[in-house]
């Protein structure tokens, strides 16, 4: 089908054919000409947010907990600018994301005309492509491609940048969808021979490992199951970084936590002494590694992940295997069916026997305290009054982003939203509103920390506007919890600038928004404030107050190795001991 339209009217068409739903955007004067097409049609519903960093996280939340695209759409300039955090977070975090940008007119680029700025130049970087339309020609092309190359191979944001003129000229629209425009083409099935490789390489481990990342969940449901499949099968352990949790269940037998610098005793040790590991769509980032030099020292590796930029780059492996991780699950089960390999099943056994020594440890146990709320205990209490319902987690990011990941146990994939690779604070309330008006019936909770939670806060506002029902759970301490944990450790306790001394009063703050505010101070309090939260149908912030200067362990310190950790009975000498000198230099 081809029609005669304007641009504007190009790019609702375009979005309706892409069976968008809602778009999250803030207008200004270059891009009133597609707000004027928004005013005349009902297919799309647009979410006014009050920031265009808050449109950009929506998008994100949106986008992770349905596995469809999230849309953004902000003006030039500033409007552009704003949204570079939330572009950086998602490529990162591999989140499909396309973001509309106007521009000036096409006869003004380039003469510092009023809010321009080299949108392609500022977001290259940040960005999976991105384009600027000179000619109303190219326009469907465009914005159809934006969508393939959002979704496809490892998945990302993109950006359109749409001068005014543009927007207002007519020209022929041509539906696009489906049909590969540039010579794009990623990769979805893995090497047969490699796999073959694997399989038997894993089959004849003594001591093998399946660390699980963001890549499994981005393949969609299919491919959790998949690997839920492989577990049995193989009876392998397996762990996950912070972006993977949920991929497995929690309450899985082989779960053994997640991975990393916060990550458990028992998933950290298996980690080090494997004999294998397979590593299913993770990209061995820092915080997973630790020291490189002493990661995982006697394992063979296996890589399986959809981009091959990401292999070899941080670690060296052996078996390289690129492709989507749905399709190299799938072949992965068949070869392990038709060969039927032998396990050495004592091998393996005393394996799990060192395992549960190492669970044995209690790593995530803690005092505590009746008459302070502890943070542990705060996010072990929202968990189990919120079990059995149809809940999703996003966060902030700091200490409390930690509790959630140790203390909430995540069931199903897409079921929890944070920022992984660029560590955004603020993002977790406007992920959050993204969340909520994707699945209006839902129970989402943002577990916040006091200080994130006011990077966006004026996002409630927004919510308050779509009645999109969010919870905020704050776990206030009244510091930048995880700064003042380093300054702790690191820096001779010298708490530079982490305290916050004009806190606000989050139930009155709550109600100046028209939602609701509950406050908590002792642990007695705490069961059926959560329980009164939950029953409201109007965003709520939670005053959680718990205690100042918990800090969150285990912990492996920067610069350090996985069994070089610290639990939460670790002495002052010990810390000293596991951090030296080095390890403050490192921070």
């Amino acid at each position: 089908m081809t029609r005669q339209m304007t641009g504007a009217e190009m790019v609702i068409q375009a979005l309706i054919d892409q069976g968008v739903d809602t778009i999250f955007g803030y207008p200004g004067g270059a891009v009133l000409p597609i707000y004027d097409e928004i005013f005349q049609q009902d297919k799309i519903q647009h979410v006014l947010v009050r920031h265009e960093q808050g449109a950009g996280h929506a998008a994100e939340g949106y986008a992770r907990s349905t596995g469809r695209v999230g849309v953004a759409l902000v003006t030039s300039g500033p409007g552009a600018t704003n949204m570079v955090t939330p572009l950086t977070d998602a490529l990162m975090d591999s989140i499909p994301m396309v973001c509309i940008t106007g521009q000036v007119p096409t006869h003004l680029v380039g003469t510092d005309a009023f809010q321009e700025c080299d949108t392609v130049g500022i977001t290259r970087p940040c960005t999976k492509h991105n384009w600027l339309v000179k000619k109303i020609e190219d326009l469907p092309r465009i914005l159809h491609e934006a969508f393939r190359i959002a979704t496809t191979g490892r998945p990302g944001p993109v950006v359109v940048d749409i001068p005014k003129n543009i927007q207002f000229q007519t020209g022929t629209y041509v539906n696009y969808k489906g049909e590969a425009q540039t010579q794009y083409r990623p990769r979805v099935k893995g090497d047969e021979a490699a796999i073959r490789e694997a399989v038997a390489l894993m089959a004849a481990a003594k001591k093998p490992v399946l660390y699980t990342g963001g890549g499994v969940v981005n393949a969609g449901p299919a491919a959790s199951t998949l690997l839920r499949e492989l577990v049995r099968l193989t009876n392998m352990p397996i762990t996950s970084t912070l972006m993977g949790l949920g991929a497995y269940p929690a309450s899985g037998p082989n779960w053994l936590g997640m991975l990393g610098m916060h990550g458990t005793y028992e998933a950290n040790l298996a980690m080090h002494d494997c004999d294998v590991m397979v590593c299913v769509g993770a990209r061995f980032d820092d915080r997973i590694t630790g020291r490189i030099d002493a990661f995982s020292p006697n394992s063979k590796k296996i890589h399986i992940d959809i981009d091959p930029s990401s292999i070899n780059k941080n670690v060296l492996v052996d078996i390289p295997i690129v492709g989507d991780v749905g399709y190299v699950l799938e072949d992965m089960l068949k070869v392990w069916k038709q060969t039927h390999p032998a396990q050495d099943k004592a091998a393996l056994a005393a394996w799990w026997q060192q395992i549960a020594v190492w669970k044995g440890k209690k790593c995530l146990s803690y005092r505590k305290n009746p008459d302070v709320i502890m943070p542990q205990y705060a996010i072990e209490r929202l968990y189990q009054l919120t079990r059995g319902k149809d809940v999703y987690v996003t966060t902030e990011v700091g200490q409390h982003q930690m509790w959630a990941a140790q203390y909430f146990g995540f069931e199903e994939p897409n079921r929890w939203m944070t920022s992984g690779g660029l560590g955004t604070m603020g993002y977790g309330l406007p992920a959050a509103l993204g969340v909520q008006i994707a699945h209006p019936d839902a129970l989402v909770i943002d577990i916040a920390g006091d200080a994130s939670v006011q990077m966006c806060i004026q996002e409630l506002s927004t919510a308050i506007q779509y009645d999109a029902p969010i919870k905020v759970f704050i776990l206030n301490n009244q510091y930048m919890g995880m700064v003042r944990q380093w300054q702790q450790l690191l820096h001779g306790n010298r708490l530079s600038h982490s305290y916050t001394e004009a806190m606000p009063d989050f139930v009155k703050l709550a109600e100046a928004y028209g939602g609701v505010g509950i406050r908590a101070e002792k642990p007695d309090e705490l069961d059926d404030a959560i329980e009164e939260m939950i029953s409201i149908r109007k965003p709520v912030l939670f005053d959680c107050r718990v205690a100042n200067l918990a800090n969150c362990f285990p912990m492996i310190p920067s610069g350090k190795a996985h069994n070089e950790m610290l639990l939460g009975d670790a002495s002052e000498e010990e810390i000293d001991g596991a951090i030296g000198t080095a390890g403050k230099v490192l921070v």
